[in-house]
């Protein structure tokens, strides 16, 4: 294992904007929806997010940096949509917590 391997976090940077794109899909950053309806989707984002965070964790050894650069391109691809900072941050700090 090349030590420069620790560092090099690019399929880490990608799959966070993947999950970014997911939730962007499943969860609109208006609240044009309905309660009910928009507790609905949002469960079904959560589930989604964690189905395909299980399945990129299987195939990796992710350390500290790789999970913060996961995290850190997740929160700024949100962010810079319109999200809630506050909202993203317990999504990012979620996500991490599941990998």
């Amino acid at each position: 294992m090349n030590i420069f391997s620790w560092f090099d976090a690019s399929q880490e940077k990608q799959f966070g904007l993947t999950l970014a794109q997911a939730l962007i899909e499943r969860t609109p950053v208006d609240k044009a929806l309905s309660e009910g309806a928009l507790s609905k989707k949002h469960e079904a984002m959560l589930n989604k997010l964690n189905q395909l965070a299980m399945e990129f964790k299987k195939d990796r050894k992710l350390n500290t940096y790789k999970k913060a650069a996961l995290g850190n391109s997740f929160k700024w691809a949100l962010i810079t949509r319109g999200y809630d900072s506050n909202y993203v941050d317990q999504l990012t700090k979620w996500i991490i917590l599941k990998l």
